[in-house]
């Protein structure tokens, strides 16, 4: 661009435009494809990567019992718990996923970021002491001794499987096209790369060296979101010339219930029973609170993860719809819809950020990938360790139960790099594609656990059914979309079960669980009572029938705790509701 253009634009002589419409004029006219690191880029990026693995192998050099490598000792504190559960739940998917989004329809896929702050709290308040007093290790663990050892191997079988189809293979794809856009690495090179840079230090330090490099790298992923954000903001003119510049309905986050993507009678009464199974039973996220060092640090460690959560509408979806406005030319519009959203943050990074900032903001995306995906490693492997090897050797010691964790860790890390040749076929509209599959997985886990805690009359028997006739429904509408991609059907029946929101679907597979659940149930005796003593509210207060539980350091939150838990819980929900109403 010739000197005296740049020179136009910084004063505003560009058609009589102001310097902010001159500016947006001009970057849309000169968008780039791809960023060349600088040096400063990559010493930024190796003190990352040196960070990360001196926290792992530091962990790996201590004595490891089951308790140590799985649950960190039971002695992390509110700060850290909190940093890992945002981080663990953050990658590389939502950095995509929720600015493409923002590019496409505006801010209503945040409704699934603020749900996330009011799940947190219901984890905290409701389902972290059960966790907590009953000692347990993992969910499927909770789910046996609840109901029996059918529920858990349902669980943990399920849980694994969809961590390897959805949450590693979205995350790898969502890495891959990330890095070649903003850098012009190669997609399956990197994948490679960060894999096996990702194993080596969960596999070395378990979940406290998870933990800890969570803590550092929730400090980067934030400090260069939020970078991006501020300079995107400043070239669009704040929040006046963005809400100029994208159509009105962007900034309304409440749709019509005819809205095809986010219909507002499925996201607050279909987005929470997804809520609920991911933030309240999934392994990778309860995990974390299991390792508290007591009741009052678990449930402050929830509520801190639920402010954070505020912030990705405005550092992840936000930057969407400023990527939108700077570089309209870029972005393919079919029937006033964008259709290559995932594009906007790439484009954002490798047209705004100067040098240093590049390294910044390449060492928070892979922060995002490598702190989801060390998640999924440790936890997966804790499931497999403890739901299957134990059961099969319960004499097993605690180092065999720490080498077979490891060698677990492993095989996951390979499952990876199995998926690195297939992660191009994946669909680009990535988080709602991770959001359908899990709203086919989650309604017949979420009423089991809500139901179980609820009422102690259920049993088993309807538990496993009320599982498995979810597993067959979630099935059913999967296998009809995909099928009907290739091939178009026209029978009343299929294309209802097809077109139906997936919100919707995840109501509608939540009631009939909940039916079979408690019809079955019905139909079979109660449990025993010292079975199910401290695992439901009637029975709260009974002691647990419970083996091997030593656990003096998980004490009550004190009177202390417990006020500021319930302030800092008022100031969270009050900011959630406010923000809905200004958005609406």
């Amino acid at each position: 661009m010739a000197e005296d253009s740049v020179v136009a634009v910084s004063r505003g002589w560009l058609n009589g435009r102001g310097p902010k419409e001159a500016w947006m004029l001009f970057a849309s006219s000169v968008a780039v494809t791809h960023r060349t690191l600088e040096t400063v880029d990559l010493v930024i990026i190796g003190i990352y990567f040196a960070i990360v693995f001196g926290i792992g192998f530091y962990f790996s050099r201590k004595e490891r019992t089951s308790e140590d490598y799985f649950l960190a000792s039971r002695n992390i504190g509110w700060f850290a718990i909190g940093a890992s559960l945002f981080v663990s739940n953050i990658s590389t998917e939502h950095f995509i996923g929720l600015a493409g989004s923002g590019a496409t329809s505006g801010l209503a896929v945040g409704h699934f970021e603020w749900l996330a702050c009011l799940m947190l709290l219901l984890l905290g308040w409701v389902f972290v002491p059960f966790y907590l007093r009953s000692n347990v290790f993992t969910m499927p663990e909770f789910l046996e001794r609840r109901f029996n050892r059918n529920c858990a191997t349902y669980l943990a079988s399920i849980s694994v499987i969809a961590y390897i189809f959805t949450k590693i293979s979205v995350h790898l794809y969502a890495a891959a096209i990330v890095l070649e856009r903003v850098v012009g690495w190669s997609p399956l090179t990197a994948a490679v790369i960060l894999v096996v840079a990702t194993g080596i230090y969960t596999i070395a330090g378990g979940l406290a060296a998870v933990i800890y490099t969570d803590l550092v790298q929730t400090l980067i992923l934030l400090a260069g979101a939020i970078a991006l954000t501020i300079i995107g903001l400043d070239k669009v003119g704040g929040f006046a010339g963005l809400r100029a510049a994208v159509p009105t309905d962007y900034f309304h986050m409440i749709k019509p219930s005819t809205d095809g993507d986010f219909p507002w009678t499925g996201i607050f009464f279909g987005a929470p029973i997804l809520g609920i199974w991911y933030w309240c039973t999934d392994q990778v996220i309860v995990q974390r609170v299991l390792s508290a060092k007591d009741e009052g640090h678990a449930k402050a460690g929830t509520i801190f993860a639920g402010f954070l959560k505020v912030l990705p509408v405005f550092v992840l979806v936000l930057p969407g719809l400023i990527a939108f406005a700077l570089y309209p030319q870029l972005f393919h519009v079919v029937d006033g819809k964008v259709t290559n959203g995932d594009i906007a943050y790439p484009t954002m990074i490798v047209n705004l950020l100067p040098p240093g900032l590049v390294g910044l903001m390449i060492a928070a995306l892979l922060a995002a990938l490598m702190g989801a995906m060390s998640s999924v490693f440790n936890s997966a492997s804790t499931m497999v360790t403890l739901d299957f090897y134990k059961k099969f050797r319960p004499a097993a010691t605690e180092s065999q139960l720490v080498f077979f964790g490891r060698v677990a860790t492993g095989v996951m890390v390979l499952l990876g790099l199995l998926w690195v040749p297939y992660i191009h076929y994946l669909s680009p509209q990535l988080y709602i594609y991770l959001q359908s599959v899990q709203a086919y997985i989650s309604p017949p886990i979420a009423v089991c656990f809500i139901f179980g805690i609820l009422w102690p009359r259920l049993n088993g028997q309807g538990a496993i059914s009320s599982l498995l006739t979810g597993f067959v429904l979630g099935t059913v509408r999967f296998v009809f979309e995909v099928l009907d991609r290739t091939r178009h059907y026209d029978s009343g029946a299929i294309r209802w079960l097809v077109d139906m929101n997936f919100l919707h679907y995840a109501i509608l597979m939540f009631v009939v669980c909940s039916v079979v659940l408690i019809g079955v149930s019905m139909m079979y005796p109660a449990p025993e009572r010292k079975k199910i003593a401290g695992l439901t509210f009637a029975t709260v207060s009974e002691k647990l029938a419970t083996t091997d539980v030593n656990t003096p350091h998980l004490q009550r939150e004190t009177r202390t705790e417990r006020l500021f838990n319930l302030a800092f819980t008022g100031v969270l929900i009050a900011t959630v509701v406010c923000l809905w109403i200004y958005f609406r």
